[in-house]
This record gives C-alpha cells, structure tokens and sequence, in this order.
C-alpha cells in the first residue's frame, strides 16, 4: 500500500487485465537464482506482497510450499486467481502492507513486484522484521531496459507514455528529486545485508504487448486516460509498427532482485 494514502488502493482496478498481457516477466532462471540463494525449500512461505496479477507469487510456487499473495485491489487478486489458482499452493489474501500481522505466520521469503515504492516502506520493513524466519529474507524485483542498440525504439516510446502520465500527481510525486532509494531504507533496517542479482536476455515484444504495458501503469490506466486511452494506444501503433519485423521489436532486459537479509543470517 503506497505511503501517499488510501486513495491510491484503487489506482491499478483498470490495470489489471493489461498487467499479465503487458509487463515484462521475470526470467525464470532470476526466480531460480533467488531461490538459491536464499536457501528456499518445499518446506518454506513465501509472502508475495502487492501481489499483483501474481507474477511472482505463481514463479515461487515451483520452490515453495506455500505462497500467500496479498494485494489491495480485487482485481489484480481476480486475474491473479484465474491465472495461478491453479498451482493449489497459493492463498491469495486481500490487504496491504497496512495489514501485515503476524497471524499470517512466519515466512522464509518475502517478495516485492515494483510494489514497495507504493508503501511506507520504513514501517513495512518493521512489521516484516516479526514475520520473516531469522534466515529468512526481502527480496524486491523489477527490470531495466538495457541503453543498447536492440533497444533504440525504446527512448521515444517511453517519451509518449510520460506524456500521458505527466499529469498523474502520484506519479510525479515518486519520480521527483526528493524520492529516496529503496537501499537507503534497507540500510536503516533490520535487513541491512544487501546482493543485487541480475539476469539479461534478449526477447521478442510486439508492438500490442507494448500498449498493454502502456495501459498497465496506474498513470496511464484506461480508468485514469480515459477516451484519451485510445488515442494512447494509436500513438503507440504508429510510433512502432513502421520499426516492427512481422508485429515485433527485439527487447534486451535485464531483471534483477535486490535481496535484504538480517546481519547475522548464515550464507
């Protein structure tokens, strides 16, 4: 739950159905290297906070014996459920990180989405400190486009979408200068030892995934542009299909996780 308050619960209600279609997913091998890493076994939970549509929650379910995905918006549990209900080791629970308890019992692993940002992330951070195992870690996903030539259609891409967004308070609030780094929390918490892993692939995107990706961002959500979302969309279309081979542009990303564990915790 985003630290600017209870209005923004509902940000991602029409961004839902676009998020699975749009975003980039996480590289297997990054969900298997984390896991690794944090010594995750059939025997361990996962809390997959601000679940989302359930990317993670659905990857960890491999290498998990229980997920519990937890997100404030119905339907990002909805598609979440449809999509992953069917692993039968996921419990999907509505709430925030306004809600963390420790009835929902202990945990090896807690991951993040792109969703910490949204959150009072000193406060989380403190109730996680009771629910997480002593080895137990904090592990905060997300992807970067890599600055190389694969990626030259990317710039003026994400120039059109900002111009959509550019009128989203919320989302100028977080990219302005004062915003300070997730690090910069971790460090100040109990979850104070830090690894960054990585994993860079060259993929394939089409040019109607990118206006899914487009319409899965709360500031550009069809709910938030409206008649405007279209007119997005079209931009979109003509800005990249002349660039496409057969409706597709090549993408290199990199995914990565930033895990956070105790001091103490054995490696």
């Amino acid at each position: 739950m985003a630290a600017a308050g209870l209005s923004d619960l509902r940000r991602f209600r029409s961004a839902a159905p676009h998020y699975l279609a749009g975003r980039v997913p996480y590289a297997p091998r990054l969900i298997r290297l984390v896991a690794q890493l944090t010594g995750l076994t059939r025997d361990d939970r996962v809390l997959d906070l601000g679940c989302g549509p359930g990317m993670l929650a659905g990857a960890f379910a491999h290498h998990a014996g229980e997920v519990v995905a937890m997100d404030p918006e119905p339907e990002m549990l909805r598609v979440a459920k449809t999509e992953f209900g069917a692993s039968g080791n996921i419990r999907f629970v509505r709430g925030s990180s306004f809600d963390l308890e420790t009835g929902l019992g202990r945990f090896r692993l807690v991951t993040m989405g792109r969703s910490f940002h949204w959150m009072d992330r000193a406060e989380t951070l403190r109730r996680l400190d009771g629910m997480i195992e002593p080895n137990g870690a904090v592990a905060l996903f997300d992807s970067d486009t890599l600055d190389v030539p694969d990626n030259a259609w990317s710039a003026d891409y994400k120039t059109l979408v900002r111009r959509y967004a550019a009128t989203d308070v919320a989302h100028i609030r977080r990219r302005g200068g004062s915003w300070v780094r997730h690090e910069a929390f971790l460090l100040d918490s109990p979850f104070n030892r830090l690894e960054q892993v990585s994993v860079i692939e060259r993929r394939q995107v089409t040019v109607a995934q990118l206006v899914e990706r487009a319409l899965s961002r709360s500031s550009t959500a069809p709910d938030r542009l409206g008649i405007a979302a279209t007119r997005l969309a079209d931009e979109i279309a003509a800005l990249l299909r002349p660039l496409a081979i057969d409706g597709a542009l090549p993408e290199v990303i990199a995914t990565n996780a930033l895990l956070a564990r105790r001091p103490e915790a054995e490696p």
